[in-house]
């Protein structure tokens, strides 16, 4: 059921499902969360089974107020609050010590919280209605693309969950950079809608993490397990002479064949047969563009059964770190022929 709560009935709607333990999507400026009442440990259980996600892998918090933060963060460094006060509400997620009021459920069996003010006046009227965080991890199958439009979440839960707010397109298009202060030095765990210069120039030089250890338990989404891949295998397209190289690679290629590929990319292609689909990302000089772009892609590369995927590496500057690292979970690289493995 798609909702939309500037109308009352609907809002009401959605808090009644939220308090009795059930799942309302969400969206935000990075994409669509899969909403339970945060303090509600059973509702945040029927998340984890719903999206098939690792039960050690935590959930993050969504928060509307800076007071909310002081209700399950025990404590708040100075870094915390100069990171809030630039970038929340925004696409920014603090890993904190928890307070006792955060299940292990959330936090994933962690002493530790992550939490975010989302830029969206939509959540957070939803978790003022509520009266408490949302725990809300993206809201798709876990694996699979994430969400930037509410059909999404509907195509992948249907009547399984209570609704979806709909609040149209998200503005970001990838998730939110996750930044560990608990640690010596701070470490950044995920690429994300905020650059690391960006955070740096704050909060002084950060860590970038590594994946986590099969044997260990993620501080947060995104560290451990596979994440927005498509159906169809997908594979990246690096070096030079790109458009030159996948015209000789489609001689081959299993019909329908998909790519993600860049304007300049494109436009050495020439005419494109029919049995080939496109999804342009834009240009290299605008790598937001492309992480806006990315998920629904690779949903509707889906949509129609294509066989193969392309897509384009991107700089990896500003945004466009978080856009190859999602780029880097769901692609493999492709050697082009024997004779020229670059």
């Amino acid at each position: 059921m798609l909702l939309d709560i500037s109308r009352e009935e609907d809002l009401a709607f959605a808090v009644a499902a939220l308090r009795r333990g059930e799942l309302v999507a969400f969206p935000t400026e990075t994409v669509y969360g899969l909403g339970a009442d945060g303090f509600n440990e059973d509702a945040c259980r029927a998340i984890y089974a719903a999206k098939g996600r690792p039960s050690d892998n935590p959930l993050i918090l969504h928060i509307a107020d800076m007071s909310d933060l002081r209700d399950i963060a025990e404590e708040i460094p100075e870094a915390a609050v100069d990171l809030a006060e630039a970038f929340w509400p925004g696409p920014l997620t603090l890993v904190l010590k928890k307070r006792k009021v955060v299940s292990n459920t959330v936090s994933g069996g962690l002493d530790t919280v992550a939490v975010r003010m989302p830029d969206n006046d939509l959540a957070r009227t939803l978790i003022r209605a509520l009266g408490h965080p949302l725990a809300g991890p993206s809201a798709n199958v876990s694996g699979h693309p994430s969400p930037t439009l509410a059909a999404h979440v509907a195509h992948d839960f249907g009547d399984h969950i209570a609704g979806v707010v709909d609040g149209g397109p998200c503005r970001v298009g990838v998730e939110s950079t996750i930044v560990d202060l608990t640690t010596s030095p701070y470490a950044i765990l995920r690429p994300g809608g905020i650059p690391r210069a960006r955070i740096e120039a704050l909060i002084g030089p950060v860590t970038m993490a590594g994946p986590t250890a099969a044997d260990e338990a993620p501080k947060a989404p995104g560290m451990k397990y596979r994440h927005y891949a498509p159906e169809a295998p997908a594979y990246l397209l690096t070096g030079e002479r790109r458009a030159e190289r996948i015209l000789v690679r489609l001689a081959d290629a299993p019909r329908p064949v998909g790519m993600l590929i860049a304007d300049e990319t494109l436009a050495g292609l020439g005419e494109i047969e029919p049995e080939v689909f496109v999804w342009n990302m834009g240009s290299f000089a605008h790598p937001e563009d492309a992480a806006h772009r990315l998920f629904e892609g690779l949903r509707r590369m889906d949509a129609i059964g294509v066989k193969e995927i392309y897509i384009d590496a991107w700089p990896r500057v500003g945004i466009g770190e978080a856009l190859m690292n999602r780029i880097d979970k769901l692609s493999q690289p492709w050697c082009w022929n024997k004779e020229d493995p670059s």
